[in-house]
């Protein structure tokens, strides 16, 4: 599809979190940039979208994707992935990466980033690994990874259980001024466990994970962070215990951030009886106390961002025995109505995916400043729709939020001022 040199939207309200600007008004693109808010002034005969009230901000920014590519496809690949996620609003991606095999080279990088490109959908970030294959070993080549594109570093879904090797990552982490991105649970206590430990775990007769298990990791790195000054962010929090001491953490002036996704604040552990395997999640599926905690956590600023934590998995992956099965699910394109059943206000909701993850990742996006690249997602909040599982964008079906109705649809979605897509019910029909 080709660019139009110059586009004007009209009637619609703009939302920008980086500015609080939320406001009726006009916006302008030209070549791929934002020019401006005043449609009037533009000349005649350009392209000029009627947003009619919808809502307009800047295009959301996932600070942690899974994705097949490379070495498992038939779960997801990096084209199929992106257009998952431009129906979703998404075209920034942060991507994990503990794939086969996984990106601990330079060339691994940048293949990534160039990847991305060639979809001509969105934008991809990856995360270099923090120890080799990701295994929790040897130290991966930072330094190199950074200079080839590496946005921040991780092991993705796998904990460290080295504290003393944790301490030598995070001292040269500190080195190379990166973020290091933890996927918070202890190991051990972990290990073999697919259940939150509690009466619906022992009643299933699932293997079980103790609540705790988050918390201990969080507290030996904070203090690790205490100690050499680095920069951490926990990842997919999803219990009070480790709300309490992060909250504690930022308290004291330490350099620590964390996201939740979805799940941990709108469902609970319940969803997963009748060992219903797409509620199978890692971490797994918290009580209602942890979800409440979440929930006020988000309000009240201590969790900085929102991630879809997408995991694609294919239908064999999920039709097995619960402990069996593979954990995660899917949630590209869920990630903005999900994130809206949190109640917060939209401009606080919308932060959470556009400007404050950017400035985690230290990335040009998530903005409608004037000059700023037009990634941008238009949108009706009111608009209701029914998630079903394996009607999605995208080659993987797993969803935990199979049925839930949600509100919040995503209708057109740009990147660089271009349309990457449209809904379907739109289709044929003059904007």
């Amino acid at each position: 599809m080709n660019t139009p040199h110059m586009i004007a939207f009209k009637n619609i309200r703009l939302i920008d979190p980086i500015s609080n600007r939320d406001e009726k008004s006009e916006l302008v693109v030209q070549n791929g940039r934002i020019t401006g808010y005043n449609a009037h002034e533009v000349p005649k005969g350009i392209s000029v979208i009627d947003g009619k009230g919808a809502v307009l901000c800047p295009g959301l920014v996932d600070m942690r994707v899974s994705l097949g590519e490379p070495g498992a496809e038939y779960r997801e690949t990096i084209e199929s992935g992106a257009q998952a996620a431009v129906a979703g609003g998404i075209t920034s991606m942060a991507v994990l990466p503990d794939t086969e095999p996984a990106i601990d080279t330079p060339s691994l990088v940048r293949l990534i980033r160039q990847r991305g490109q060639e979809t001509g959908l969105v934008s991809l970030y990856p995360y270099g690994a923090l120890t080799r294959n990701c295994a929790g070993q040897e130290m991966a080549e930072m330094g190199l990874l950074k200079q080839a594109g590496a946005i921040a570093f991780t092991d993705g879904a796998r904990s460290l259980g080295d504290a003393k090797q944790m301490r030598n990552l995070l001292a040269y982490s500190r080195f190379l001024k990166a973020l290091i991105v933890l996927h918070p649970e202890e190991p051990s206590l972990a290990r073999g466990g697919c259940a939150t430990a509690g009466p619906l775990a022992v009643k299933l007769g699932l293997p079980q994970i103790p609540a705790q298990a988050e918390a201990m990791m969080v507290a030996r790195d904070l203090c690790l962070a205490e100690m050499t000054g680095a920069r951490v962010h926990f990842a997919h929090i999803s219990t009070s215990g480790a709300l309490d001491l992060i909250r504690t953490a930022k308290q004291k002036g330490l350099s620590v951030t964390c996201d939740t996704a979805p799940p941990y604040f709108t469902m609970t552990e319940d969803a997963i009886g009748d060992f219903r395997t797409y509620a199978k999640l890692s971490p797994p599926l918290r009580q209602e106390k942890d979800r409440a905690a979440v929930q006020e956590a988000l309000a009240d600023g201590i969790i900085d961002a929102v991630a879809s934590d997408h995991v694609p998995a294919d239908a064999d992956d999920k039709r097995l025995p619960f402990a069996q099965a593979m954990a995660g699910g899917t949630g590209l394109v869920t990630l903005l109505g999900m994130t809206l059943k949190a109640g917060l206000p939209l401009l606080d909701t919308l932060r959470l995916l556009t400007s404050a993850p950017a400035k985690l990742l230290g990335i040009e996006a998530g903005t409608l400043s004037v000059g700023a690249q037009a990634d941008l997602c238009l949108f009706d909040p009111d608009m209701q729709w029914t998630v079903r599982a394996g009607r999605l964008p995208g080659r993987a079906r797993n969803t935990p939020f199979d049925g839930v109705t949600i509100k919040g649809k995503v209708l057109r979605t740009f990147q660089s001022g271009r349309e990457v897509y449209r809904d379907d019910s739109l289709c044929g029909k003059q904007a």
